[in-house]
């Protein structure tokens, strides 16, 4: 089985494997790998150690060997060269007035190559700078634009709480931040308090949403009305960590109880329900007309008896006459109009 071990070019970058074959390394040790973009010196992120043989294995690359004193004195020349071509490079920027802003200037171990990166707004035309840098340093030169994010990680610096950013210490890949986990840790929505360096939504936001998520189902929303053996009351705050509730009762008063002394939530408040008097009033509507259909119901019994033995004259004279009159003391003949209507319609 074949020896793989971890390696990474820069502090909280990225990590690549790469089969060790018989080196003794040790993390922390620099080797010298070959890469898509040509020779590189790294450091051992972790010892190396036997994985089973798969496809994704077999395309990886061999440590060459451990970096020589020889190889650090090259990576320190190539300091010193990236450091000349930065000071170059932005004085030929401000000449030119171009829209862009300059952050770092990597020499590939070989000096084969010499990798510009910017940030800027937009698309920018950097020929006429490339043909300047080539001219001046006689290598390949490459233009690469990069994000705010990307570039908070290549220059470090202190966030707001003091310590060394997390993205150039030890994060390695950027998670997405949205608003919505500021406002589930009960956080002021100040751009200047949960923005970071790179002017981005803090990457520490995303730590902790995850545990104030589950606990946050534990407790009561706020505007609840819960009930406890100390006081009942309306939600007004909460602190999820504490597990300490705030509630307002019917006297203005605000009383904090813990989340372990809630009994019930929803507890039936003093004031007389209005959904409950209006649901009483609609059950006595509708139990009204039940206790009238069996009155109707006789009556037109009665009605069908007695009117068994007319003649259908005279049962056409009475229908007549128990229709409602208008103003005009003509009968309403509306509904006998729409059902002749009918039978003409469908004849």
């Amino acid at each position: 089985m074949p020896r793989i071990a971890t390696v990474q070019f820069n502090t909280a970058g990225k990590i690549y494997d790469f089969i060790a074959s018989d080196l003794d390394l040790s993390p922390g040790d620099k080797v010298i790998v070959e890469t898509e973009r040509g020779i590189c010196l790294g450091f051992i992120v972790s010892a190396p150690a036997e994985r089973e043989q798969s496809e994704a294995l077999a395309s990886l690359s061999s440590i060459r060997r451990k970096a020589t004193a020889e190889d650090l004195f090259t990576v320190k020349s190539n300091t010193l060269k990236e450091k000349e071509a930065y000071v170059f490079c932005v004085s030929r920027i401000m000449e030119r007035s171009m829209p862009m802003k300059l952050v770092q200037v990597e020499y590939l171990f070989d000096g084969s190559k010499a990798i510009f990166f910017f940030t800027a707004d937009g698309r920018v035309d950097f020929r006429e700078l490339v043909k300047d840098l080539a001219h001046t340093f006689h290598t390949r030169i490459e233009m690469r634009q990069i994000g705010v994010r990307d570039e908070s990680k290549m220059v470090g610096g202190l966030g707001i709480c003091g310590r060394e950013l997390c993205c150039c210490s030890f994060l390695r890949e950027f998670q997405p931040v949205s608003v919505k986990m500021a406002k589930e840790q009960n956080l002021a929505l100040n751009p200047n308090k949960i923005s970071g360096q790179c002017g981005r939504l803090l990457c520490c936001l995303d730590y902790e949403y995850d545990t104030y998520c589950s606990l946050k189902k534990n407790m009561p929303k706020c505007g609840k009305r819960v009930r406890s053996d100390f006081a009942t009351g309306v939600v007004e705050k909460m602190n999820i960590l504490t597990g300490e509730i705030t509630l307002k009762q019917e006297d203005g008063k605000s009383v904090v109880i813990k989340q372990k002394d809630i009994l019930d939530d929803g507890a039936v408040s003093d004031k007389p329900d209005l959904k409950i008097a209006s649901a009483n009033t609609e059950n006595h509507v509708q139990k009204s007309p039940g206790h009238l259909s069996g009155f109707k119901e006789n009556t037109s019994e009665i009605l069908d008896e007695t009117t068994s033995d007319i003649s259908p004259a005279a049962e056409s004279s009475i229908s007549t006459a128990q229709q409602p009159e208008n103003s005009s003391g003509k009968a309403q003949k509306k509904f006998r109009f729409r059902k002749h209507k009918k039978n003409k319609k469908e004849t």
